[in-house]
């Protein structure tokens, strides 16, 4: 079992943490801060710039969290607050397939990270290696899970239309 969460656990880490590199570094094709702000800006979110550097530092930070197996539930609750809102701005209208950009696959990390929560690091782990015990209990993982919604919420909330311009 210790076998597969740590697979599991580094698999689900290492597909979140390239997607954060690709936002904060422009690695493996991706656009950096600045091209992810852009487009960012143009979905809502502004200043696109900070926005950028946040679901980068989400997506990489809850990725190595989760690979590492450190902070318990932390690394996959920041999993789950990133791809909600990906999943509520980008791919919730385009269906559920990921062929059509839907919302198959934030999805799936989404289950993924929420399993690996309350599942807990295994016995591979810097938790277990370190004798750490943090956010570790299923009420603790649900109040960080429950936080992560919350803030995926309130940050679909900070949205706004692009202003008009004059003609």
């Amino acid at each position: 079992m210790d076998l597969a969460f740590t697979l599991i656990r580094l698999a689900l880490g290492l597909a979140i943490a390239a997607h954060g590199a690709q936002k904060l570094f422009g690695w493996f094709g991706g656009y950096g801060i600045a091209g992810t702000g852009g487009w960012l800006e143009s979905i809502g979110f502004r200043p696109g710039t900070l926005f950028a550097l946040a679901a980068g530092l989400g997506e990489f930070g809850g990725g190595v969290l989760t690979i590492l197996g450190l902070g318990g539930a932390v690394g996959p609750a920041i999993i789950v607050m990133v791809m909600l809102v990906a999943i509520l701005t980008v791919h919730i209208g385009n269906g559920f397939f990921a062929t059509n950009n839907g919302w198959e696959m934030p999805f799936m990390y989404v289950v993924s990270a929420a399993a690996v929560a309350y599942a807990g690091n295994g016995a591979y782990a810097l938790d277990s290696m370190f004798g750490l015990s943090v956010v570790n209990t299923p009420m603790q993982v649900s109040i960080a899970l429950g936080a992560a919604v919350v803030l995926a919420l309130l940050n679909l909330m900070a949205r706004r239309p692009a202003p008009k311009t004059a003609a």
